[in-house]
């Protein structure tokens, strides 16, 4: 009875300390999906949602007629993959790299170095890299020195994505990383001890054993970087994009905010996220299920 009482008094604490975590997702992630509605209407904010006549699937038929559509597309799965090549195993690089320090001063110093420029806002760092790239900037400076001609880095749309990923990794592997160094952490160094034993090196402990024991942790962060492979960071590309870069910088989230803030065309772009969301639960539900049968891993 005692032992009934102190389970049901755990189990109390808690629900007690994830109430708040359940009513953000309920507040701000499950509510607003009933605004989805405006999608399928003529949405008026005078009239309001329930109000606003029916539309059908009217604003999907215009998003796939509307002639940039498709280039947008294009620009944002272009981005999302470099990002993915160059950026997903960036962190874990740098975790492997890390843990390989023996020093633990020095350890503590390179990865607070690493992660901070996390905390820095994207308008903070894109007044930094602007002022650097421009053309009188830094490292054009540097070029002239060397006997270089100055570069139209962030006015050349062939720089444009690079930069943009660069920028993206350089701020965010460090933070990336720390999921990483959780994940080493918790590897039963008994295994190493033993591999050492064995005559295995410091290479070959790397890849039979400290990789297979990050194999989960890569496969659900690789899985939800999939899922949103149509989202963009909107703040880093609206800081560094201009008029000379659009061709090739214009993604599908900063084509919402400007044509559905801006355009006030809130039941096209709502359809515009609808899209999204469809092709975001289509490829996690579809390689969850290879990685389950691939690999063993899946995130459900």
């Amino acid at each position: 009875m005692v032992l009934r009482n102190a389970s049901r008094k755990d189990a109390l604490v808690l629900f007690l300390i994830a109430l708040p975590g359940i009513l953000h997702f309920i507040v701000f992630k499950y509510v607003p999906i009933g605004g989805n509605i405006i999608a399928f209407k003529n949405y008026n904010m005078f009239m309001g949602i329930w109000e606003s006549p029916w539309a059908g699937f009217l604003h999907f038929k215009n998003m796939f007629q509307f002639a940039e559509f498709f280039q947008i597309l294009r620009n944002t799965l272009i981005l999302s993959l470099l990002s993915i090549v160059f950026g997903f195993p960036a962190p874990l690089v740098l975790a492997l790299l890390l843990n390989e320090m023996r020093r633990m001063w020095l350890k503590r110093s390179v990865q607070t170095l690493l992660y901070l420029p996390h905390f820095l806002s994207w308008v903070i760092v894109g007044g930094i890299f602007i002022n650097l790239l421009a053309m009188d900037g830094f490292v054009n400076t540097i070029l002239k020195n060397f006997g270089f001609s100055p570069q139209d880095f962030l006015t050349n749309p062939n720089n444009f994505l690079g930069i943009l990923v660069s920028i993206g990794i350089w701020k965010e592997a460090g933070w990336g990383m720390i999921i990483y160094l959780a994940a080493l952490a918790g590897i039963n160094p008994n295994l190493y001890e033993a591999a050492m034993v064995d005559g295995a090196g410091r290479w070959r402990q790397m890849w039979s054993i400290t990789l297979p024991s990050l194999l989960p942790a890569i496969v659900v962060l690789f899985l939800l970087r999939i899922g949103s492979v149509l989202d963009t960071n909107v703040e880093q590309v609206l800081i560094f994009i201009n008029p000379l870069v659009r061709s090739v910088g214009e993604v599908i989230d900063t084509y919402v905010y400007r044509v559905g803030l801006l355009g006030a065309q809130f039941s096209y772009t709502t359809a515009i996220g609808i899209f999204k969301s469809i092709i975001g639960l289509g490829l996690i539900v579809g390689l969850n299920q290879l990685s389950k049968k691939t690999t063993g891993e899946s995130i459900y």
